[in-house]
């Protein structure tokens, strides 16, 4: 059977196709089903490791982007999109796969024109609370169509729409507390706080968070992925503010986290500050933490995807929101003292966060591709 993945080229796309493909190998492996030939179309690979351990395929497909404001680059993009949904016809009718599945993203607008003009059987996945264009766009023909939020729902069709949360990578979950302490050689008896700015880190949160360094390590200690694009500025700002500080070795810096150091990290967390992409949001819950998330602003994310992930979470009670525009080192402190306190409120986020997880959603996309691909 033939698969093709089409996504953009993020991690919050990457990584739940990643989840979702290992399912589909070991549903595969168990069921006796024919063997599997995945490829993945994206304007560009994200980490070429993976795809190669993974034994998928991958095409690049650059194409125009559709912005959501007025840009001279919306009129040259036109351009480039025309000749990528050219390319996308020739690409599908080389490949021929039995199923497509998407998650999205203008980068799989070519991919979906092309699947829906050979009449391939397709199925979307919408990762945030609000859809992007090209998911809603595509849900007119899709024959399955899977959510993360709830929220999502109210924008597509009843009958062929499903809730099953975000594919989260299994190896981000297990583990013990203790080895994890080892890895990071932190203290047993410090309370620890994980700090996440996606897959490309975020600058903003990585200068709010070098502020409050010297205070926070009074109390804590902290595991940062800062983004491989930062942790050289990062360490440089770092060492110069903890430099007359008792307890500088509390700070763990690192430009990013693989799976197993991301899991131990998470294993000796006790409160994670976050971005709020959906992947960030259903990891954190599939993890049982507390968390501060930290929406990328509207200036950045124009449909205001984070925002509206980050809100729903919080009315599930599984976290607190910090706007960007009141993010200050004295208010990030002050929420990370708050979480980290026992009691009532953090036992009650726990306990929401592990309501709104969903530990089974790449398993559930996984059988239904693998339905659509055989029928």
């Amino acid at each position: 059977m033939k698969i093709l993945l089409a996504a953009g080229g993020t991690g919050g796309h990457f990584y739940p196709l990643i989840a979702v493909v290992r399912e589909l190998r070991k549903i595969a492996e168990s069921e006796r089903i024919v063997s599997l030939d995945i490829v993945l179309v994206a304007d560009k690979p994200i980490d070429k490791n993976i795809l190669e351990t993974e034994e998928i395929r991958y095409k690049i497909l650059p194409t125009g982007k559709m912005r959501a404001y007025a840009s001279i680059w919306n009129i040259t993009d036109m351009f480039k999109t025309a000749v990528a949904v050219v390319r996308g016809l020739v690409l599908m009718y080389v490949e021929m796969p039995d199923v497509v599945f998407s998650k999205g993203g203008y980068a799989a607008f070519p991919v979906l024109f092309a699947a829906r003009l050979y009449r391939i059987p397709v199925i979307i996945h919408e990762s945030d609370s609000i859809p992007g264009k090209v998911n809603r766009w595509a849900a007119k023909f899709a024959r399955r169509i899977a959510i993360s939020f709830p929220d999502a729902a109210r924008y597509f069709p009843q009958d062929r729409t499903a809730l099953t949360g975000n594919p989260v990578r299994t190896p981000l979950l297990g583990g013990n507390r203790e080895e994890s302490l080892t890895i990071f050689r932190l203290e047993g008896a410090t309370r620890t706080v994980l700090v996440l700015g996606g897959s490309q880190g975020a600058q903003t949160i990585n200068e709010v968070l070098t502020v409050a360094l010297p205070e926070l390590v009074e109390e804590a200690q902290i595991i940062h992925q800062t983004g491989t694009g930062n942790f050289d500025e990062v360490i440089k700002q770092s060492s110069v503010i903890l430099e007359s500080s008792g307890h500088k070795n509390r700070y763990h810096p690192f430009s990013f986290l693989e799976e197993d150091r991301l899991r131990s990290a998470a294993q000796a967390a006790d409160v994670v500050v976050s971005r709020a992409g959906a992947s960030a949001i259903f990891e954190i819950a599939a993890w049982g933490l507390p968390s501060i998330l930290i929406p990328l602003p509207d200036a950045v994310d124009a449909q205001g995807h984070q925002r509206e992930n980050a809100y729903t979470y919080a009315r599930a009670g599984a976290c607190e929101v910090i706007e960007q525009v009141n993010l200050t080192p004295h208010v990030l402190i002050g929420e990370i003292q708050r979480l980290l306190e026992p009691g009532g409120k953090r036992v009650r986020m726990i306990q929401a966060a592990q309501a709104f997880s969903r530990l089974d959603a790449a398993e559930k996309i996984a059988r239904e591709i693998l339905n659509l691909g055989m029928h």
